[in-house]
């Protein structure tokens, strides 16, 4: 007899029933996980395009956040030595974006630190996005905290195409690690920026401390929320901020994560972010062949990560085309 995960992509794939709660446990404990992830893999094979969905970001303001959030180098609150710096120069986004481009990266964002952006900044980083429009083929994207409807046409007018707002993890979770915004004041921002004809990128960061129940919590509000993208990023724990001591989940756990997100959100582009730099490129590749369809590649907003060439290895290896 056919075993359970199998059975279940068999269903997702005929385009039946999404699993549910219970469903989604029992897959969370399955024993065999190459056989989860080969399951996990059948659905993003047959629910997404064969292209890798790459993406890349640049870090255009750095440091001083008014935020709490206590998993990140950039708050204020946090003394973690991270870099501080005011808006970037138009040249330096261009380079990034230029380099980028020529690697056959398909979208750039701008990402700023900080809970929202002033209407002077709004408008400079506008101007950036209609001269990236006229000098680059890129598809824009824009990460710049909780935006009004105005503020977001704003950008959308600009060339913007798509707006990422990460809920972070489970509304439970979120709110013993961050009290200066909520999980609501996020999904109004993605509102408006549907409002505004954009696309959504949310996802959020596994290893914060949460269990595997708080992330299938997590994986069914961000269902009901309907991103166009989740990323999954790996808590890197930064000196300075109060999760510096947490423990690191195991890439076993990390993986199984994963295929368990392609299950519950089989039309989602789902991407490695940030962290993946621990992970061995065994781990990377299965995770490729177990429901992930998209990386953000080069350099993250505070950390390192793959080189571009290892992760084209990497897409060769696991049959994704680039």
């Amino acid at each position: 007899m056919e075993a359970f995960p199998h059975q279940l992509a068999d269903r997702i794939i005929a385009g039946g029933r999404l699993p549910d709660r219970e469903e989604a446990e029992r897959l969370a404990a399955w024993g065999d996980l190459n056989l989860l992830c080969d399951a996990a893999d059948r659905i993003c094979r047959a629910l997404q395009p064969d292209t890798i969905d790459s993406c890349s970001i640049v870090n255009a303001r750095s440091g001083r956040c008014s935020e709490n959030c206590k998993w990140c180098a950039q708050s204020a609150h946090f003394h973690t030595g991270c870099g501080e710096y005011p808006n970037l120069p138009y040249a330096d986004v261009l380079g990034a974006a230029r380099h980028n481009e020529r690697e056959g990266i398909r979208r750039f964002s701008l990402v700023t630190s900080g809970r929202t952006v002033s209407p002077a900044d709004l408008e400079y980083f506008c101007d950036q996005y209609r001269r990236l429009s006229a000098d680059t083929s890129l598809y824009l994207c824009a990460s710049m905290g909780l935006l009004g409807k105005e503020e977001m046409q704003r950008l959308a007018d600009a060339g913007v195409k798509r707006y990422h707002c990460n809920m972070e993890t489970s509304d439970r979770v979120f709110r013993t690690l961050c009290t200066t915004h909520t999980p609501d004041d996020k999904r109004r921002t993605i509102g408006y920026a549907r409002e505004c004809g954009m696309e959504v990128c949310s996802g959020g960061i596994i290893g914060m401390g949460e269990s595997m129940a708080d992330r299938i919590d997590f994986a069914f509000e961000l269902r009901e929320l309907d991103p166009d993208s989740v990323p999954i990023n790996i808590l890197s724990p930064i000196p300075g901020t109060p999760l510096e001591h947490t423990p690191l989940i195991s890439e076993e756990e990390v993986i199984r994560t994963a295929a368990l997100f392609r299950f519950i959100l089989p039309r989602q582009s789902i991407r490695f972010a940030g962290g993946r730099m621990r992970l061995s490129e065994e781990s990377m590749a299965r995770m490729l062949r177990g429901g992930v369809n998209g990386v953000l590649m080069g350099d993250m907003l505070t950390t390192v990560s793959h080189q571009i060439a290892d992760d084209r290895r990497l897409f060769a290896r696991t049959d994704w085309k680039f």
